[in-house]
């Protein structure tokens, strides 16, 4: 994505920019007030956030808007989510709508989209498949996310030796890569050391289980700082230390990313130390971004969706006003 022209737009204005467009009547194939059909590729159901991410792009894509959504969740396997698109490809689908699980592998299917004369929108997650292949992504700034909780991490520890451990999110997937890379950029020349880092595949499930082998190797005592990749697997670690006897937040800090419920709840009660959010409300701006490709207007490369951060206080105020 680095090479790429990046556009930012900040949640409120994006989000108004897309109702314009839902509203503007515009369809595929010049259609008028013809339902569009749009497949949606999506990841899996591995996390809070990945719920209230299809949730959100369900209703955007909903009949009552204009659409007919075509779904997919493929479990967080690869190959499935290529094969669920080459099915939308040979459905005739109006435009298709991909939250690529991993960056790699693209090139081929979507190229293929392309020479149907199908757009892809890309949701969440980047792919390095040439930008040519497809007309616009909607997400967040993931590289930015981890330099978000980096400079928390760094002001937090400073120059004091820290021995931390990380819960990476799928391994080859977008925010996995520049999470991590964001946090490093902002640790850099601090205190923190990374002793250990494993993938937990996003899931509560796989956070618990990781960071059991991580207590069983250093114990509760070897570990200062535990960087979670997303709330999901942070909440699961929280489980693992609380079943060794240890007390999260206090023995070892948490900082994590999503600011899901059950994550800014678990800040709250000062089991998490620090959140980074990752909205997942992206389907008006994606279903926006299909009703203007498919009516021929020019759209920005990039759309990214403004995130904030929270401590314990902040999200006290917050938690009951939040749709996710």
């Amino acid at each position: 994505m680095k090479s790429k022209v990046f556009a930012g737009i900040a949640l409120l204005g994006a989000m108004t920019l897309a109702a314009t467009a839902c509203s503007s009547g515009a369809g595929g194939g010049g259609g008028g007030d013809d339902t569009i059909t749009v497949g949606f590729a999506q990841t899996g159901s591995e996390s809070g956030w990945r719920s209230a991410n299809t949730e959100s792009m369900k209703a955007a894509f909903s009949e009552d808007e204009g659409f007919e959504l075509i779904f997919n969740a493929a479990d967080n396997d690869p190959a499935a989510q290529i094969s669920a698109v080459r099915d939308f490809i040979s459905r005739g689908v109006e435009a298709i709508v991909v939250a690529p699980i991993v960056e790699d592998g693209w090139d081929d299917v979507l190229q293929e989209a392309s020479d149907a004369g199908i757009p892809v929108i890309l949701e969440d997650r980047t792919v390095t498949a040439s930008d040519d292949l497809y007309a616009a992504w909607v997400g967040l700034d993931f590289t930015k996310e981890g330099v978000m909780a980096g400079e928390w991490a760094a002001e937090t520890f400073g120059d004091t030796p820290t021995k931390m451990v990380v819960l990476e999110g799928t391994t080859g997937s977008a925010p996995a890569n520049d999470r991590a890379e964001g946090f490093a950029q902002a640790t850099e020349g601090t205190g923190i050391e990374t002793i250990d880092s494993q993938t937990g595949d996003f899931t509560r499930d796989g956070g618990k289980t990781v960071m059991e082998g991580f207590l069983q190797k250093y114990g509760v005592d070897g570990i200062d700082l535990l960087y979670a990749h997303n709330d999901d697997m942070a909440l699961g670690a929280i489980e693992a230390i609380e079943a060794a006897g240890g007390v999260p937040g206090e023995d070892i800090q948490i900082v994590s990313i999503d600011a899901v419920k059950d994550g800014m709840q678990a800040l709250i009660d000062g089991k998490i130390n620090y959140i980074v959010e990752c909205n997942p409300l992206l389907g008006d701006l994606a279903a926006g971004l299909v009703r203007d490709v498919l009516a021929g207007e020019d759209v920005e490369k990039t759309h990214f969706v403004e995130d904030q951060t929270f401590t314990q206080e902040q999200a006290a105020e917050v938690i009951d006003s939040r749709a996710y």
